[in-house]
């Protein structure tokens, strides 16, 4: 009975979701339906003293990431770089060879700290009109833009500045950087299957005398590429956020320490640096990348940088209250009984990377969100994780490139976010489009996790 009262709340909190419902007030509800079946009078300890300082918690340690992003991929988009980066990767890599193109600007973006919603937006008129010009069914376009903002980049390529590469940091002690090799790895086996796979779709609806097609809902105008910035100009803040995270990510632990203590009023404050010394290092590298855009294309983002600040704000607010709300539903999860008993059979999988592998891709899967389901999963079986990969001699970077691998995959399920915003956004369908979405970021994404283990037991990589 206990487990039924957990997955009756998993499963609601899922069905809530696809059905378009905000996660931030069902998660609670979903949280305290399975507290009211297991012990009605806890309903309102477990909600003040669980959910919400779980939700406060998380907020704490990531909102700063959040909006820092936003606007960095807002001063990005306001000051016309990332229409010149399109441009000029279109230019180096040919007319032709569309779905590249486009994977490689929305990667670039992406690698670079630009929201994978802003990339949707920026990258979609000028994927239209190169799949238009190239007759490419129009429905291939979701799953192009995916393959490149929403696997590698996101989850896979050491050093990506994007959330769900820096949620494992606090839980072991890592930086953004961690087992470069297996994320690498991994991104190639990504990267090019997925443009296997498309470019097999592309070639079947060519011999089939299927082309762009006709009546589409949504379709962009015309694009305007006078006056934009150099194209190394543009791509200049991306470089300097990746730069600049990696020597902040090897300056502040030697500045700092492991710890910091400082007088506030007469009062000692310790700060752990160890947990929030990868968080800082991604917080300061944006920051001198949205100065940076500023000093270069002041006019055009000045201009509408009060109303593009408060939208991205916006965005902000609205995506870290979602991945707060999972965070605390996990919590309360985790504290009920049925819950342990799941943990029990989740232990019985021998292997400690493929436990973890399950137990992210799983949560990730029915949140609909890889960071509220890694956050669900490590917030609750870290220290389980921990302990195995001890005993078994393994290092705590894999235990972070595989957490934030597993959870890029199952979290493309059609009730994701991300993939309703990029469906909305190019006017298609579940039905038209979501086929290719789930080969490219589902199978391929959840497979590169089972690649990574095994190249690390084979061979030892890291």
């Amino acid at each position: 009975m206990d487990i039924l009262v957990v997955l009756a709340a998993l499963s609601l909190l899922m069905l809530t979701a696809y059905r378009g419902y905000s996660v931030i007030l069902f998660a609670p509800l979903c949280a305290l339906l399975g507290v009211l079946l297991t012990d009605p009078g806890a309903v309102l300890p477990m909600f003040s003293g669980v959910f919400m300082e779980s939700l406060v918690a998380f907020v704490k340690l990531y909102f700063p990431v959040f909006v820092l992003g936003a606007i960095f991929g807002k001063v990005i988009e306001l000051s016309g770089f990332s229409r010149a980066i399109v441009g000029a990767v279109i230019q180096l890599v040919g007319k032709q060879r569309a779905i590249l193109s486009i994977v490689l600007v929305c990667a670039l973006l992406t690698y670079g700290g630009v929201s994978l919603f802003v990339v949707v937006f920026a990258v979609y008129p000028f994927a239209a009109e190169m799949f238009r010009q190239g007759d490419i069914p129009k429905r291939l376009i979701p799953a192009t833009i995916a393959l490149g903002a929403f696997t590698f980049t996101m989850t896979a390529m050491p050093g990506s500045p994007q959330i769900q590469n820096i949620i494992p940091t606090s839980f072991f002690g890592t930086t953004t950087w961690a087992a470069p090799v297996l994320g690498l790895l991994g991104s190639v086996f990504i990267v090019v299957l997925g443009i296997f796979y498309l470019e097999a779709r592309r070639r079947s609806a060519a011999a089939a005398g299927e082309g762009y097609g006709a009546g589409h809902r949504n379709e962009p105008e015309a694009i305007d590429s006078a006056g934009l910035p150099h194209p190394l100009l543009a791509v200049s803040p991306l470089f300097l956020v990746g730069l600049l995270n990696w020597l902040f990510t090897q300056l502040i632990p030697r500045y700092f320490g492991s710890a910091l203590t400082i007088d506030v009023s007469g009062t000692p404050l310790t700060v752990q640096v160890t947990p929030l010394a990868a968080i800082w290092a991604v917080e300061g590298a944006l920051s001198a990348g949205i100065l940076w855009v500023m000093l270069f294309a002041f006019r055009p983002v000045a201009a509408r940088f009060a109303e593009g600040s408060t939208s991205a704000v916006g965005g902000a607010l609205l995506a870290s209250l979602n991945t707060a709300s999972e965070y605390g539903f996990g919590a309360v999860i985790a504290a009920l009984p049925g819950f342990a008993a799941v943990t029990g059979l989740l232990k019985r999988i021998p292997d400690p990377l493929l436990n973890e592998a399950v137990s992210v891709s799983a949560l990730a899967g029915i949140t609909g969100s890889a960071s509220g389901g890694m956050s669900i999963a490590l917030a609750a079986l870290s220290d389980t994780f921990i302990a195995a990969a001890n005993g078994a001699g393994i290092a705590l970077e894999v235990l972070h490139r595989v957490a934030s691998m597993a959870s890029g995959g199952l979290d493309t399920l059609p009730h994701n976010g991300a993939v309703i915003t990029l469906l909305a956004v190019t006017g298609l369908t579940h039905k038209q489009a979501y086929r290719d979405i789930f080969i490219v970021t589902v199978l391929i994404g959840t497979s590169a996790v089972l690649v990574a283990i095994g190249a690390y037991y084979l061979f030892g990589l890291v």
